[in-house]
């Protein structure tokens, strides 16, 4: 199989919104049941069902994070060093809330103790909220564009502050983000526990539902109509690397929308979004919370597809210096890097895409408080 390096940029394009969809879907869920966890659960023993309904899971699901940031570093290089220098904070801010996660997990029911276990509660809802609107605000300002620009030796230089990143588009696509996984936590639960929990949990999938349709369609709206977005005027060679301020780029209305005109298939991403959201709802009433979940995951994947979509080719546009704008045709590594990484995903992805689907398959049941009472000691 030969592929050309133009070919391998868009298959790396293609590869990265694999990995972040897959975070999205697999440890999405588990950020939305430690949101959901001081919010439906009303005593200890409801709170220990909905860790153990994730408690198997959420430190395989969340290697899909760390595999897409070690993807970003190697596929991405300038898009990585731009990144975690212009949302250094950012990145801190949500390392150490991904901190309290693994330390919650562990240590809540070490001690029995409401304080301990309710601050720990605390501590898992934090971990679970702040990453996902952070995901969300950074999107958010990809599509705003990024205040950085390259100098004449190709060193980067980020303008902006902290503060800027925290506009109003911004936070609208952090509502999108945190409630589409608060939905996908509330159709687990629904599908993994009984009782009242569940009948909460159904509760809250149909309200989060309704959320993401509303600030998915505000974020729609206010960037199609008050964003301008990125176009490549003069492109000198699709196959050069590490040279984004050879081309020539300018801000259009409208031009955001610009690949759904060109591409009318990829209006099948924000269809996706609406549709799995709206069948969420309708699923989780008619408590079918089997097609609710594949809903929820349709409708994340729409989600993320959109912002993908509409971006294309950029990855990060800067809004000080157009010109420095990065794109899949000159942030990516060598031809032999992504060649030796594409072959690497192809037998690795489905191996470890495999793998999961088998734990699942072996774990799954409906938990309850006899479950708990019976594990007392072993279970979260």
């Amino acid at each position: 199989m030969i592929l050309d390096y133009e070919t391998l940029k868009v298959i790396w394009w293609a590869l990265i919104g694999v990995l972040l969809i897959a975070f999205a879907l697999t440890d999405g869920f588990d950020m939305g049941v430690g949101f959901l966890l001081p919010v439906i659960g009303n005593t200890d023993e409801e709170r220990r069902i909905m860790l153990n309904t994730v408690g198997p899971h959420w430190e395989g699901n969340q290697t899909w994070l760390v595999t897409a940031g070690g993807a970003l570093f190697a596929a991405w290089p300038l898009v990585y060093a731009m990144a975690f220098s212009g949302f250094y904070l950012a990145m801190m801010i949500t390392l150490f809330a991904l901190f309290l996660r693994p330390l919650g997990f562990d240590y809540r029911s070490k001690l029995t103790d409401p304080r301990w276990r309710t601050s720990w509660d605390w501590g898992l809802f934090t971990g679970s909220t702040v990453p996902p609107i952070i995901f969300g605000v950074a999107f958010g300002n990809l599509l705003l564009g990024v205040p950085f620009h390259y100098d004449e030796l190709m060193r980067p230089y980020y303008t902006g502050t902290f503060l800027q990143l925290l506009n109003p588009f911004a936070l609208l696509t952090g509502v999108v983000s945190l409630s589409m996984i608060v939905m996908h936590g509330a159709v687990w639960l629904q599908m993994r526990t009984l009782d009242g929990l569940e009948a909460r949990a159904r509760k809250a999938a149909k309200m989060a539902s309704i959320v993401v349709i509303v600030s998915f369609a505000a974020a729609g709206i206010w960037l199609s109509t008050s964003i301008d977005g990125f176009v490549i005027n003069f492109m000198p060679d699709a196959n050069i690397a590490f040279t984004p301020d050879l081309k020539q780029v300018s801000q259009q209305a409208g031009a955001w929308l610009s690949n759904y005109q060109i591409y009318p298939w990829m209006m099948s991403a924000p269809i996706a979004g609406f549709v799995g959201a709206i069948l969420v709802f309708i699923s989780a009433h008619n408590n079918r919370s089997g097609f609710a979940f594949i809903a929820s995951s349709i409708a994340i994947i729409g989600i993320i597809l959109t912002a993908g979509f509409s971006m294309f080719p950029f990855i990060m546009p800067s809004s000080s210096d157009m010109n420095s704008s990065l794109t899949i045709w000159d942030a990516t590594s060598s031809v032999m890097t992504l060649k030796i990484m594409f072959w690497l995903s192809v037998f690795f992805i489905p191996l470890i895409s495999a793998y999961s689907f088998w734990t699942y398959r072996k774990m799954w049941r409906r938990l309850d408080t006899h479950f708990i009472r019976n594990n007392e000691h072993t279970t979260y």
